[in-house]
């Protein structure tokens, strides 16, 4: 089992070991993490649909941390251009919000709200660790768990 495990990863599992909150809020345990690692500047990386709620959480995050936000159409890709078909608007752009966050040096990005598959590139690209904070569900209204509540 020791193999399967390096040490940055031991050190991140002590990590949030320490930083575990009975009884609290995700964002609250992500502030903790945050703290007891070292890390500095937090960067989100978010739907522009949920650019509300990215901001409010910048807000909260912001009186410990440096908190940096890339909305999902950073660098207003086409997406006729990037997609080489006939789609309109502009495109996500996961790769951007990872280029965004890492030119920015953060420790540590926050998925939030991203579409399927797009979240995935995003945490392929990213340089820092990511932690999902909201998933898109267009159903549940960003709650998939609903989907297994009888």
């Amino acid at each position: 089992m020791k193999k399967m495990y390096s040490k940055a990863d031991i050190l991140t599992m002590r990590a949030a070991e320490e930083a575990r909150l009975p009884g609290k809020n995700r964002v609250e345990e992500i502030r903790s993490f945050a703290r007891v690692s070292g890390i500095k500047r937090i960067g989100i990386a978010n739907c522009i649909g949920l650019n509300k709620e990215a901001v409010k959480l910048k807000e909260m995050l912001g009186d410990e941390f440096e908190v940096y936000m890339a909305d999902c159409k950073i660098g207003k890709v086409p997406s006729a251009e990037l997609l080489k078909n006939e789609s309109r608007g502009l495109s996500c752009n996961p790769a951007g919000q990872a280029e965004f966050l890492r030119e920015n040096n953060t420790g540590l990005n926050i998925s939030f709200g991203l579409c399927m598959g797009h979240d995935i590139i995003f945490n392929q690209k990213s340089e820092a660790p990511v932690t999902t904070l909201i998933v898109k569900d267009r159903e549940h209204k960003h709650n998939p768990f609903k989907e297994f509540e009888s």
